[in-house]
């Protein structure tokens, strides 16, 4: 269930900085880079559902990486650096991290490289 507005989470200054501020975690640091558990991300901030954990693979990168979204639940923006896609929250418009494409590391030829602090685990019921 995502969040409303008035029920956005409190961010830590971590958090803000990462989500708000488009600033990146250091690499092979965030809890999820080696996460392996059953169930889906959301977004830290409003709980918008972003990812299933069975998307998720391990690309050696440093951060958790997905190479599928739920929906349309994940949005593409140019990044500032006009080098790269950064990868938003569809709903709150949180930055998550960048997308990339034509690496062939999966079949589906795409990495979401998420920051952890961007996504938190809920656990399938």
């Amino acid at each position: 269930m995502t969040l409303s507005r008035d029920d956005w989470k409190k961010l830590t200054a971590d958090e803000e900085r990462i989500i708000l501020r488009k600033g990146t975690e250091y690499p092979f640091t965030g809890e999820y880079n080696n996460f392996k558990e059953n169930g889906m991300f959301v977004c830290r901030q409003c709980e918008h559902p972003l990812y299933e954990s069975s998307d998720k693979f391990n690309s050696g990168c440093g951060w958790p990486s997905f190479d599928d979204q739920i929906g349309e639940n994940v949005r593409r923006v140019a990044d500032a650096d006009g080098r790269r896609i950064e990868i938003v929250c569809a709903n709150c418009g949180g930055h998550l991290g960048h997308v990339f494409e034509g690496e062939r590391i999966t079949s589906k030829n795409t990495r979401h490289c998420v920051n952890s602090l961007s996504i938190r685990f809920k656990p399938k019921d």
